[in-house]
């Protein structure tokens, strides 16, 4: 009896973890970045941006570029402000490319890959670790 006891007592107690998933610091936040010459970057420009639906903002292109598939920031970055899961992210771009819409942003494959493309690429934006941020590039939504 006290060992069932035990076992339900600690299962009540591992409960909320197991419905939420373990918190770490390091699933939390996100930082949207941009070139310092990028100006007027607001949540929808960057939407579209990383949709293929706005590809300038004030004469500039933008040049919007992802994480792999793979990478837990992209997939926070996708559901934060797209509201997409990465498979739904890769069928819409599988079909508008099939329909001649563009092509998806380009994808690096480290976040300090991004912070190196966004710094020295004109019109770039990506997404990055909040701890992670440093001199050269421009914060445009945290989230």
């Amino acid at each position: 009896m006290q060992r069932r006891h035990f076992l339900l007592g600690g299962l009540a107690a591992a409960l909320p973890t197991l419905l939420t998933g373990p918190v770490h610091a390091a699933d939390e936040g996100l930082a949207v970045i941009a070139h310092p010459g990028l100006k007027g970057l607001d949540a929808e420009t960057i939407r579209r941006a990383y949709t293929g639906r706005a590809v300038e903002l004030d004469g500039q292109a933008l040049r919007p570029v992802n994480l792999p598939s793979a990478h837990p920031l992209r997939q926070r970055f996708l559901k934060a402000l797209l509201q997409q899961d990465d498979e739904a992210y890769l069928a819409y771009w599988t079909v508008r490319r099939y329909i001649g819409k563009g092509v998806p942003p380009a994808e690096l494959r480290s976040t300090a890959e991004v912070l190196d493309h966004v710094a020295r690429t004109p019109g770039a934006i990506g997404y990055v670790d909040p701890a992670e941020l440093r001199a050269g590039v421009a914060v445009v939504l945290r989230r």
